[in-house]
């Protein structure tokens, strides 16, 4: 209960900060995130951590691969060719049902 109540009252006083800031404030603040995230230094520190990413859950998958052997589900191998790129028929990445993009 006592945690309850802790939230109800950090909600309420979150609101009322947030409503004595005003839409000015809010709108500087959301300029300031769109701007840092259209940076073209933090969009190429993104990118960058994307790619090793995608490297290492390559090799985790190849590691796990030879590990496991066909006991692997095909959903997985399919899911991780799709996102190497492997996935790709006539120069066009194939629909996934992940809802994610194949960037």
């Amino acid at each position: 209960m006592r945690y309850k109540l802790t939230f109800v009252v950090g909600l309420a006083l979150g609101y009322v900060i947030g409503t004595r800031a005003g839409r000015e404030r809010y709108e500087e603040m959301k300029k300031s995130a769109r701007d840092f995230a259209q940076n073209p230094a933090v969009r190429n520190a993104a990118e960058s951590a994307a790619q090793t990413g995608r490297q290492v859950a390559g090799k985790a998958v190849h590691a796990v691969s030879d590990t496991v052997g066909d006991r692997l589900p095909s959903s997985v191998t399919d899911r991780f060719h799709a996102l190497c790129g492997h996935g790709r028929s006539n120069g066009k990445v194939e629909d996934d049902d992940w809802g994610t993009s194949n960037t």
